[in-house]
């Protein structure tokens, strides 16, 4: 069994690498090469052109479950309304061009074109009822000053590079991981027919039954992937599987904390009320349209091409890299701490500690650490993303200044 599981884990990465990789590289390129104002531009009014540019834009950004919240809401703060706000949480997490080139290699392309639209169409409905049945408030949103700094293609790409494989993959690497080591498992050890004889798996009960599961947890869209084929391949239903790929990355407990805390309990109920019956009414239409359009099974026995060789290889070695790290990291982090009490037990200076809630990835720390580091007292903020606490040096600090900095770009904060 073990030798199977080897053997499995080790096909999924054939499968997934090279267009993981693809979508990586995409994704870097997008964000070397669009302008940082061309989301923000034309989604500040409560109508229908906002709210479908915001879902439009939604669909290829890839950003994780947790790294579109902070997004979001800074859109919002920037002028954004509640509907184009809404619109763009909805159809983010769902999809991604790394996620979509993924769900197009191990789930086939009518599945990932399917997916596509359902997220798109989610965001919108969820947008235009957001801003129809809530009030609109205008934001004074300050006029900044940007001096435009042209790069050199090299730079962009330079640029493109380091995002792609440390900010973005280094932000899911364990949950791509984690998907791809629950796949390996779940294709080893049920066979498969296993759920097509579970009667509670079946239609609208097995649909509810992953709703009640996957909506309170973080999911990320890329790593799950991989679980929905193995499950698929194990005898679930194609449209059950889409529902926890639709409702797992738009919701979790962090993403509805911050709806409520920054949109309102109104938003808030609308939000999971479009998430909920749209994913079970994709999912059915799934099921009724398309379900024989995906791959039955993950186990191939042919033999892999030299591309996706390299990639697997690749992608095996840049995983190794960022957990290394990661790990370095968070040494050198407790080392710098040390000193850092050391040093301060003989200065003037105000050393302070927060509880941060709703960090879980290296996206949210490095967003923490940004916000609390971009006040002039503060001289370093140091996240610990395995307790959540956050050390602070600097002179004259203000504490709940530093807390409500933090709980306005999406998290939870406290002495």
């Amino acid at each position: 069994m073990l030798e199977q599981f080897f053997f499995n884990l080790w096909q999924i990465f054939l499968d997934l690498s090279p267009s993981l990789l693809l979508g990586l590289a995409i994704a870097g390129l997008l964000y070397a090469y669009l302008p940082t104002n061309f989301i923000h531009n034309g989604i500040s009014q409560p109508n229908l052109s906002s709210v479908w540019k915001a879902a439009l834009f939604g669909v290829p950004m890839p950003l994780c479950s947790c790294g579109v919240l902070p997004t979001a809401l800074a859109l919002r703060n920037e002028g954004a309304s509640k509907g184009a706000t809404v619109a763009f949480l909805i159809s983010t997490p769902q999809t991604g061009v790394d996620s979509i080139l993924v769900s197009a290699s191990l789930l086939g392309l009518p599945f990932a074109i399917f997916k596509v639209i359902a997220a798109f169409v989610t965001g919108l409905l969820g947008g235009i009822l957001v801003n129809k049945f809530t009030l609109h408030v205008e934001h004074s949103v300050p006029i900044i000053s940007r001096n435009a700094v042209i790069e050199t293609h090299y730079q962009r790409l330079r640029r493109a590079w380091r995002y792609a494989l440390f900010d973005l993959l280094g932000a899911i690497d364990l949950w791509i991981l984690g998907g791809i080591l629950a796949a390996a498992l779940i294709t080893t050890l049920l066979p498969p027919d296993y759920f097509a004889n579970q009667a509670w798996s079946q239609g609208g009960l097995g649909m509810l039954a992953v709703l009640l599961i996957s909506i309170p947890l973080y999911v990320c869209t890329t790593g799950s992937i991989p679980i929905a084929a193995s499950l698929i391949a194990a005898g679930m239903p194609t449209g059950t599987a889409l529902v926890f790929l639709m409702a797992g990355p738009a919701t979790n407990l962090a993403t509805i904390g911050g709806v409520y805390r920054v949109l309102g309990a109104q938003v808030l109920v609308i939000y999971l009320s479009i998430v909920i019956s749209m994913s079970i009414l994709f999912g059915l239409g799934f099921d009724f349209v398309l379900s024989k359009t995906v791959p039955i099974t993950m186990q191939h026995g042919h033999t892999p091409s030299l591309i996706a060789m390299i990639s697997t290889v690749f992608i095996v070695g840049i995983l190794l890299f960022l957990e290394g790290r990661r790990l370095q990291q968070r040494f050198s982090n407790q080392a710098n701490l040390s000193m850092s009490n050391l040093s301060m037990s003989n200065l003037s200076r105000s050393n302070l500690s927060i509880k941060v809630v709703g960090m879980s990835c290296n996206h949210c720390t490095n967003r923490v650490q940004a916000t609390l580091e971009s006040f002039e007292a503060v001289e370093s903020a140091i996240p610990d993303l395995a307790t959540g606490i956050v050390q602070i040096q600097g002179e004259n600090l203000d504490p709940q200044s530093l807390i409500q900095a933090v709980e306005q770009v999406g998290y939870k904060a406290s002495l």
